[in-house]
């Protein structure tokens, strides 16, 4: 894993897209774009996310129920269980329906601004949707490249106690024949236990990154491939920065809901004025033989229907304030919202222009590192050829070992650090969403066919089945192990 980690492209010459064709989740993730796809299909914080906006869907309906007809039924059965003496035409018992069809014609505005207002939210909440894939799919991207360097680091450090270990035996055997001192001998043993603590606080590291893995991802991490090459990266700050201002999924869900509190606000204002509505009632009663008692009941008519339709003005006079305080409540919001939009803005630009300086910061710790290994290298093998002569000590190695292991440690986080900052920047430049990275479209989630789906429903008992969740549980994957391919001894 080590060597297929080292032998990754640098990223500076990045040519070739991460979107790879993707048919079905397979079993096991070997590769980012497997890791990616479970984590699509099967992560808790996306299934919530995707739930929430089902939720948002309906505050369209909800938005627009108050300006369709209402029909409502009243029904009252009625015993008269005593009457006066002299009520002589008193029934005994009574049955009244009275159906009322209200039509609203005029609600000062109200329902069509809170309609356009909950539309919008609906784009802000699929917008937020598409920034929740982002990020998801960004600590996926990190969690798969920690257990590729921790993995590498545990393996050069498991090396590096194994030559240690070769170099106290030797170091050792010539003590005993006069070769060396005493010191030479504590000094070997002294490097060989501090690398075997580095070893162990690696190993921690890599259990610690693939359970995070686990909890990000869905399954185990199983022996993972080196990642390919990202395209699209930009080539001045000035580009990310804009490409993210016109992309990126957070920042256009805060302008959506920014003009969706000032349709709230024009929605809040309509209290204050008249409302007009069309009505119309009936009603039906029988008194069952029972109008004017038993004797004489025959005489009368025991049931009778009534009709009126009419209309209905309602003009607000005085409410107590409250109209002009809802409504300045709401331009608040909507003044507060628009603020946050700002705050989005900002935040965007600047997670663009960091993510693009540790890019190309760690870029630069590549080549440094790569320089640093080499060096190192040929260093350690002069130290030893030296030593063979007399001209190097015992310390000379170790420090010579010791050097190399820590440029090789660096490289390899370096070479996570370059990856992570360039899959962060296209995130925020909003080129990581679940359509950049090659899916199937079979297996896309799309937010708007649920919106279709319900937008225009309004009957009262149109209800869907319960859902069960559809995020996979990880209770039954065993507890990782620092368990990794054996490594060569340099």
């Amino acid at each position: 894993m080590i060597r297929a980690f080292r032998a990754a492209p640098a990223l500076p010459a990045l040519a070739l897209t991460l979107a790879l064709p993707l048919t079905a989740v397979p079993a096991q993730a070997d590769d980012l774009q497997g890791a990616l796809a479970a984590a699509y299909a099967t992560n808790p914080d996306l299934a919530a996310a995707r739930a929430n906006q089902r939720a948002t869907d309906e505050g369209v309906p909800i938005a627009r129920a108050p300006g369709l007809p209402s029909l409502t039924g009243t029904v009252n059965y009625t015993e008269f269980l005593r009457v006066g003496p002299n009520a002589f035409l008193a029934p005994k018992r009574q049955l009244t329906v009275d159906p009322t069809l209200s039509v609203p014609i005029y609600s000062g505005g109200a329902v069509r601004s809170s309609l356009a207002a909950a539309k919008i939210r609906v784009e802000a909440g699929q917008a937020g949707l598409r920034g929740t894939e982002s990020g998801v799919f960004s600590q996926v991207v990190a969690a798969y490249m920690d257990v590729i360097r921790d993995a590498a680091t545990v393996g050069l450090n498991r090396s590096n106690v194994q030559v240690l270990e070769v170099n106290l035996k030797a170091t050792t055997d010539r003590f005993e024949i006069g070769d060396v001192t005493r010191t030479d001998v504590a000094q070997s043993n002294s490097r060989l236990a501090l690398a075997r603590a580095d070893l162990r606080s690696a190993e921690a590291a890599l259990v610690a990154s693939r359970e995070r893995y686990v909890q990000i991802v869905g399954q185990a991490p199983t022996d993972l491939q080196p990642p390919p090459p990202l395209a699209g990266l930009p080539a001045t700050p000035e580009e990310a920065v804009q490409t993210a201002l016109d992309n990126n999924p957070d920042l256009e869900a805060a302008r959506q809901r920014t003009k969706a509190a000032g349709y709230d606000a024009k929605a809040a204002g309509a209290g204050r004025l008249p409302t007009v509505s069309l009505f119309t009632s009936g009603e039906y009663s029988t008194f069952f033989g029972s109008l004017g008692g038993g004797a004489v009941g025959g005489n009368f008519v025991q049931s009778q229907t009534t009709a009126q339709a009419g209309a209905r003005i309602s003009i607000p006079i005085f409410q107590g304030g409250l109209p002009a305080a809802q409504q300045r409540r709401a331009q608040a919001t909507a003044s507060a919202t628009e603020e946050q939009e700002i705050s989005t803005e900002r935040q965007v630009i600047a997670n663009v222009r960091s993510a693009y300086t540790q890019w190309r910061a760690a870029n630069d710790v590549i080549t440094l590192n790569q320089t640093a290994v080499d060096a190192a290298a040929l260093s350690l093998e002069g130290v030893r050829a030296e030593n063979t002569v007399g001209n190097r000590t015992i310390l000379n190695i170790l420090d010579a070992e010791q050097e190399l292991v820590r440029a090789q440690v660096g490289l390899v986080a370096a070479r996570r650090n370059a990856y992570v900052a360039a899959f962060n920047l296209l995130s925020a430049m909003g080129k990581a969403q679940a359509t950049d990275l090659g899916f199937d479209p079979a297996t896309l989630y799309d937010p708007e066919a649920n919106y279709r789906r319900v937008r225009g429903r309004v009957f009262d008992w149109s209800l869907d089945s319960p859902t069960p969740a559809k995020a996979t549980r990880t209770v039954d994957t065993p507890a990782q192990t620092a368990t990794i391919s054996p490594q060569p001894v340099p």
